[in-house]
């Protein structure tokens, strides 16, 4: 396999928490019904919410095309590491590079959050 994209992102997580007071629909416009229920299950659901909003930033870097469509790329947690689910332009994005495979990781700490995505043919 080839690498054909990485991404970095990280942010503070008090940004999440200063967005999710201010903007109620914050959460529902960025994140899948799915991420938000798994990040609101959470003791302290921002940082949850700020490492899948990193991790949408470096899925968009990797790709090239950035993050305007962020329900569109979807971190979805099993067993084991987390993997991306694309959808509408984003897969399409995916399907013209030939991407075969993202890894993601994701990790926090109290203040900060971050993310890196790896596309590979």
């Amino acid at each position: 396999m080839a690498v054909l994209g990485i991404g970095l992102d990280l942010i503070e997580i008090d940004r999440i928490v200063a967005a999710l007071e201010r903007r109620p629909r914050f959460a529902e416009r960025c994140f899948t019904e799915a991420e938000a229920a798994y990040c609101a299950s959470k003791a302290f659901p921002p940082q949850h919410f700020a490492a899948r909003f990193a991790a949408k930033e470096a899925v968009g870097k990797a790709l090239g095309i950035g993050m305007t469509r962020w329900r569109e790329v979807e971190v979805v947690r099993g067993r084991g590491a987390p993997t991306i689910v694309l959808h509408g332009r984003y897969l399409q994005r995916a399907a013209d590079l030939g991407v075969r495979d993202i890894a993601v990781s994701l990790t926090h700490s109290r203040g900060i959050a971050a993310a890196v995505a790896v596309i590979q043919d």
